[in-house]
């Protein structure tokens, strides 16, 4: 398998932790991309231009994190990221929808903040900023229920925090939270995690 990558897309991170966890990152080829280069044929292998992309062992393209990672879960005859059945299934996808929403709203955050002043609308800025807070609040809420298993759920958690981490640092989101810091200190101590940790490319 071959997968259109960047170091610092959270949702590239998201497919690689799911791959660690599952024991299949070493059959995976890292194929580095720069969505962002003209030259890029990432439309290719993805029509909407982003990465993640896994091009399969049977030549097929898949996009779009929650596909990739829900056919690598397929791949695998051990526990399941994507609980089969029943409610752990329902909130594993519901961690993952909302992981996925604010991580939306953080990317789209960051991309208006790097505009020219003339251009940046600062009431944009704020209307995502607001729609993290809430999403972190309800995470709050919620975090003794979040348990420290690896599913779709608490893997896109966990790569959202990481990624607000990176890149929106200065937010410093643990300080009102900290039941919400206190699980993702233990989650981010896992393996997978910590071999996904974003950087920028060299």
């Amino acid at each position: 398998m071959k997968l259109r990558y960047s170091p610092t897309s959270p949702y590239v991170r998201k497919v690689m932790v799911c791959a660690h966890e599952i024991g299949l990152a070493d059959d995976i080829d890292i194929l580095p991309t720069a969505v962002w280069d003209p030259a890029s044929d990432i439309g290719n292998d993805n029509p909407l231009g982003k990465v993640p992309a896994l091009l399969t062992e049977g030549d097929e393209r898949l996009y779009d994190s929650p596909v990739i990672c829900e056919y690598l879960d397929s791949l695998h005859e051990g526990i399941k990221l994507f609980p089969p059945e029943g409610r752990a299934r329902w909130h594993a996808l519901k961690l993952q929808a909302l992981g996925d929403g604010i991580l939306d709203a953080a990317v789209l955050r960051l991309l208006e903040s790097k505009r020219p002043l003339g251009e940046r609308s600062n009431g944009w800025i704020e209307r995502q900023k607001a729609l993290i807070d809430r999403g972190l609040d309800w995470l709050e809420g919620e975090a003794e229920r979040l348990g420290q298993q690896a599913t779709i759920g608490t893997i896109t958690i966990g790569a959202m925090l990481g990624y607000i981490d990176f890149r929106l640092g200065d937010d410093d989101w643990r300080q009102s939270r900290p039941a919400l810091a206190d699980w993702y200190e233990i989650f981010a101590a896992r393996g997978a995690m910590r071999a996904t940790e974003p950087r920028d490319p060299v």
